[in-house]
């Protein structure tokens, strides 16, 4: 009669110290998502982890910590099919995925697109199911902010909110950004400027053309013709089809996001436009829209993963120590000259 195995010795937190030449206490802190351990520990550790076959007791750990080990990346205002169609989502779930991910740390997706799934989520955030929220929120009289503040659920949102609140941020600088775009346009020589902006019920979409007119007047400029776009493909076909009747003497168009000029371009070619003889284009984002555009696109950078990565660090570091001061980090745009300006 053959005899049952013996079961694998079970792996503890002093074994992976010892394997990772680190305290109990520094281990146990990277196992239970404590932000304040320095990168490089945190890494001989986790290589430790998987070296032992280390396993945490959830169970206990939740006990202990009172933390599900678990956030959310909330989505508010949009729906699922505009979600997926746009890069700069896949961006910030890869960005947020890559820093909870080492750590143990659950990723749920919320689409927020109606005021019942709003109160619902809002309902799952009180009841601790999860332990803060990435929040991408796109317009501006979204109650979804505000909410979070007034729930004192641990938070941070994707861009400044529309009015302050106790809550932190990440975001790009786009007063830069659109500053970058325009002086490249009049440097090239391009005085007939137009801009097919955003939809002005977002904070990016006002912020990004009020940029714009603010950067040619200190060129001595004025628009020569606006139109108001949605963020997407469609939205920017449309408004190009607008500013050619508006102003077809443009020699330039600063659009507000990829996607738009990605819908740009292909209108301007339906007219017989060449870009960038014709009318140079820019566009904002640098998704990997801009590269199947033709010509390839110029546009202003804005590091999304980074950003999105920040997020979740900032929000870590949040559920780890709730005293914390609430913070907020601004990051620098940069323009990527391509073919098309």
């Amino acid at each position: 009669m053959s005899k049952k195995p013996a079961p694998a010795p079970v792996v503890t937190l002093e074994d992976v110290a010892r394997v990772a030449g680190v305290s109990r206490a520094t281990v146990s802190r990277v196992v239970n998502g404590n932000a304040s351990v320095a990168a490089g520990l945190r890494k001989s550790v986790e290589k430790a982890i998987a070296a032992t076959g280390y396993v945490p007791n959830l169970a206990a750990r939740s006990l202990v910590t009172r933390t599900t080990g678990s956030i959310a990346l909330a989505v508010s205002d949009m729906s699922a099919g505009q979600i997926f169609a746009d890069p700069f989502f896949g961006r910030v779930v890869s960005g947020v995925t890559q820093t909870v991910r080492p750590r143990g740390v659950q990723l749920m997706l919320a689409i927020v697109d109606d005021d019942p799934s709003r109160k619902q989520l809002l309902n799952y955030l009180r009841q601790g199911h999860v332990d803060g929220v990435v929040l991408v929120s796109t317009h501006t009289d979204d109650p979804l902010p505000a909410d979070l503040a007034a729930a004192k659920v641990p938070a941070v949102l994707a861009g400044r909110p529309a009015d302050p609140l106790p809550v932190s941020f990440v975001e790009v600088d786009q007063q830069a950004g659109v500053s970058l775009a325009v002086d490249h346009l009049v440097a090239l020589g391009r005085r007939r400027i137009a801009t097919a902006s955003g939809p002005l019920d977002t904070p990016a979409g006002r912020v990004r053309l009020e940029a714009f007119r603010e950067r040619l007047a200190h060129h001595g400029l004025t628009e020569s013709a606006w139109a108001e776009g949605d963020f997407t493909q469609a939205g920017g076909a449309a408004a190009m089809r607008t500013l050619l009747e508006r102003a077809p003497d443009a020699d330039a168009v600063f659009v507000a996001s990829d996607l738009m000029a990605l819908g740009a371009v292909s209108v301007l070619h339906r007219a017989g436009r060449r870009i960038p003889q014709d009318l140079a284009l820019v566009g904002f984002d640098d998704s990997n829209v801009a590269l199947t555009c033709d010509p390839p696109l110029t546009t202003v950078r804005q590091p999304v993963e980074e950003m999105a990565a920040q997020m979740a660090e900032l929000l870590l570091e949040q559920i780890a120590s709730p005293e914390r001061l609430l913070q907020s980090r601004v990051f620098q745009p940069e323009l990527v000259v391509r073919e098309s300006a």
